[in-house]
């Protein structure tokens, strides 16, 4: 599949970065705390924050299914042993649905935005966005309850490609703009925002519970419009990426759309020219199709793509995410499960806002096996408190999965979104992503599938035991992490470009030093990609 046609870049921009002052070049390069560095980006951050709106609404889709299907006013269930469930079957396929979709939206918005760009994806996803939500709002009007089922599935694959598309286009549009040194603390914005959307849905979902009828969760539906607005507005006036500009040959327009990005107290020429030297460095490489991402040096960088996307679910995301009714098959009540769900958001919400000091302090690899060591740990005990029933026994359980969500927003989620950014080169950086994110689609998918037939009554009813399980999963994505993730914190592009083609070994990466530093890699230290 071709991405995009592409242009040879100019060499002109590249030229002017000898007539840079020095000096001025090494205040640029001098060390600077976060907040100097936040404040010298403030308006790549405010874009980036406006972007995260995006992200908002992927943390909304994750809750929603999980959260509504909880409510007894749902019409979609039945009745089993005296108790009201979702039968595992459509459980599965409405956890999937999101999935599924995710899996080959983000191959699309790979696709899409290298042949019209960042803005114009961006538009797209939003406005079908608001389309797919319409028809979850209408699932229940027809008479059969399997079409009423059916609809809602649709409605629900619909959303998760459109939201595939966004999250493409955030991520690659955050990873290009972005400098070296706040490359890790922002794009932990995908975990903040990720559990902020969880957060609002759960309330919206909480304090619905006071409707009767379809309108308790019609409301939860309706309240997706909202963050389907902000990112089709938002494309207005974003300016399109300085790297993708560069690509398609336009560099006048790239340096124009750079200086809208940066403030006064940035050299824009620099920051283009150092963008444009890293493309032509790039250029020895041929193709720049989704099949290029699995050939020569590049498939071991899709292959570590792929094994950070599949971190969160190692950690127990989905689990997470349908905490709310998985804790009521636990033997917890429909409103303190809700609370539990709540609290454990904000206390994951706090976390992974925390995780942009902790992304800045430590590197992205040990803070990544070292929390999922942790959560190992924690799985494990819930698993052995739920050999035993009773009271003790559900709320050990909410507890643990409260503090599971803590321990990994402080280090392996955010990690993860980190790892991934900065593993991809620039010349494949949209396909590789989505490559990613059709990951993230599948592991997501298959653990939608299979953990309701693991812990649901009505099949495999392991309820808390599922924690064994977990724990074993944990176990698995520390020995990919340790065996295949490198440590890539405050590395340039250039530097992580020779790194890999020097097929240097993953624990090599951390303390090679390059024993030629060029002007163009000086440069692209302070505004890395």
């Amino acid at each position: 599949m071709e991405s995009s046609a592409y242009t040879k870049p100019s060499q002109e921009l590249v030229r002017d970065v000898s007539i840079i002052d020095m000096g001025s070049a090494e205040k640029r390069n001098s060390p600077r705390s976060l907040w100097q560095a936040i404040k010298r980006s403030a308006r790549i951050v405010a874009y980036c924050l406006a972007l995260s709106s995006a992200i908002l609404m992927y943390g909304y889709d994750l809750v929603i299914v999980g959260t509504v299907v909880a409510m007894p006013q749902f019409q979609f269930g039945q009745r089993f042993n005296e108790m009201y469930i979702i039968p595992s079957m459509w459980l599965s396929l409405w956890s999937v649905s999101s999935c599924f979709g995710l899996m080959f939206g983000s191959i699309i918005g790979g696709y899409f935005q290298e042949r019209q760009g960042r803005r114009v994806a961006l538009a797209v996803g939003s406005f079908l966005s608001a389309i797919a939500v319409a028809i979850c709002y209408i699932s229940d009007l027809p008479d059969s309850i399997d079409a009423r089922r059916g609809v809602f599935f649709a409605g629900k694959v619909f959303q998760g490609a459109c939201i595939g598309i966004l999250l493409c286009v955030a991520q690659t549009y955050m990873s290009e703009v972005l400098p070296v040194v706040l490359r890790g603390p922002i794009i932990a914005f995908y975990p903040i925002f990720t559990l902020l959307g969880q957060l609002i849905g759960s309330i919206v979902c909480y304090t619905s519970l006071k409707y009767t009828g379809a309108q308790s969760y019609r409301v939860c539906f309706a309240s997706q419009w909202p963050f389907s607005a902000v990112p089709l507005i938002l494309a207005a006036f974003l300016p399109e990426s300085p790297t993708w500009l560069l690509r398609r040959g336009r560099p006048q327009e790239a340096l124009k759309a750079q200086k809208r990005l940066d403030t006064p107290h940035v050299d824009s020429v620099a920051v283009v020219a150092s963008l444009q030297a890293s493309i032509i460095a790039e250029e020895e490489e041929k193709g720049n199709t989704y099949i290029d991402c699995f050939r020569g040096v590049n498939r071991r960088r899709t292959f570590i793509v792929a094994v950070a996307h599949l971190i969160p679910q190692m950690f127990g995301l989905q689990l997470l995410a349908t905490s709310s009714y998985f804790i009521q098959i636990v033997g917890m009540s429909s409103h303190n499960s809700l609370m539990t769900l709540m609290l454990g958001v904000a206390l994951g919400l706090v976390a992974n806002i925390a995780s942009m000091w902790t992304l800045n302090a430590f590197g992205r690899r040990s803070l990544t096996l070292s929390t999922l060591g942790i959560v190992m740990v924690l799985w494990l005990g819930m698993g052995i408190a739920g050999i035993f029933e009773g009271i003790v026994t559900i709320w050990y359980s909410g507890i643990t999965m409260m503090i599971v969500i803590t321990v990994s927003g402080l280090g392996s989620w955010p990690a993860s979104q980190v790892i991934v950014s900065e593993t991809s080169s620039l010349k494949l950086r949209s396909q590789t992503l989505a490559i990613g994110w059709f990951t993230a689609g599948v592991s997501t998918g298959v653990f939608a599938i299979v953990l309701p037939y693991i812990y649901n009554v009505d099949r495999g009813n392991l309820r808390a035991k599922i924690g064994f399980v977990m724990s074993g999963i944990a176990a698995v994505g520390s020995v990919l992490v340790w065996l295949f993730v490198p440590e890539m914190k405050d590395r340039t592009a250039m530097e992580i470009d020779r790194m890999f083609a020097l097929k240097l070994p993953t624990r090599a990466f951390k303390g090679w030093q390059s024993d030629v530093i060029t002007p163009s890699e000086t440069t692209d230290s302070d505004r890395g990609v």
